[in-house]
């Protein structure tokens, strides 16, 4: 199992020659309804689509994940595997392929089990996915806000790799809506991975703003790192670096 980081939610995954693309934001800038003076995210460094998508997974529908630039620059004869917001994005875009997965639900791909669980509470009426996905090469958990669904986490096997964010960012009044060291220390607990991978908040990216004036940080790599290390020194943490590509084997 080989994973390179893309920045921001963005990875490519490769399954023994299957790859993967998840959450894609790789051209244009990322906005929320195209209004810049409320959130603009620009890349410091460009990143090259990747030459070979065998599917498109999207988490949740929020342009951080579903980002319609990148979306209208792929082959839409891709298959896409998505939230049920996510499939939206995607068939307005002119998917032909897409499989929408509720909670509980999973669909495959060349052997690769792909399963969604609850993530992220994006609305009080919206709560996104979260994946756990298992092959004979590897397997992975995934959710980018670090919501982690504690009866399905309990209810599964270990992973080889969980990606998820270890650096929490709050906004006033709302609080966390990206969990950090807490959320994760409790994925490690719980799914026993054999690495955690952070994700979301590193990359090369500059963000500008309202929204990202009000953002604030909470916890650090190194805090996290430490943290780990005194309570379940098993579990190693890999700091990605943007565009390199690493390998995890199969415990």
């Amino acid at each position: 199992m080989q994973l390179t980081y893309l920045d921001s939610n963005t990875w490519l995954f490769d399954f023994n020659g299957t790859h993967i693309l998840l959450d894609p934001w790789l051209v244009g800038s990322l906005m929320f309804a195209n209004q810049a003076w409320f959130f603009k995210g620009d890349r410091t460094k460009p990143k090259a689509i990747p030459e070979k998508i065998d599917a498109i997974l999207l988490s949740q529908g929020l342009p951080d994940h579903a980002h319609p630039p990148t979306l209208k620059q792929l082959d839409s004869s891709i298959p896409v595997i998505a939230s049920p917001n996510g499939a939206s994005v995607v068939r307005d875009l002119g998917y032909t392929d897409i499989t929408t997965l509720e909670h509980g639900q999973s669909t495959t791909l060349t052997g690769i089990t792909i399963e969604a669980i609850p993530g992220a509470p994006i609305s009080p009426t919206l709560l996104e996915n979260a994946y756990f996905i298992r092959s004979a090469t590897g397997s992975l958990y995934y959710e980018p806000h670090g919501y982690h669904h504690r009866p399905s986490l309990e209810a599964a096997d270990p992973v080889d790799a969980a990606i998820i964010p270890i650096v929490g960012l709050n906004l006033p009044i709302v609080g966390a809506f990206i969990k950090g060291e807490a959320a994760a220390l409790e994925v490690a607990c719980l799914l026993q991975p054999r690495f955690i991978i952070p994700t979301t908040t590193r990359g090369d990216v500059e963000f500008t703003g309202v929204l990202n004036g009000l953002l604030s940080t909470s916890g650090t790599e190194s805090g996290f790192q430490q943290a780990l290390a005194d309570h379940y020194p098993d579990v190693r943490s890999i700091l990605p670096i943007p565009g390199d590509t690493f390998s995890i084997a199969t415990a």
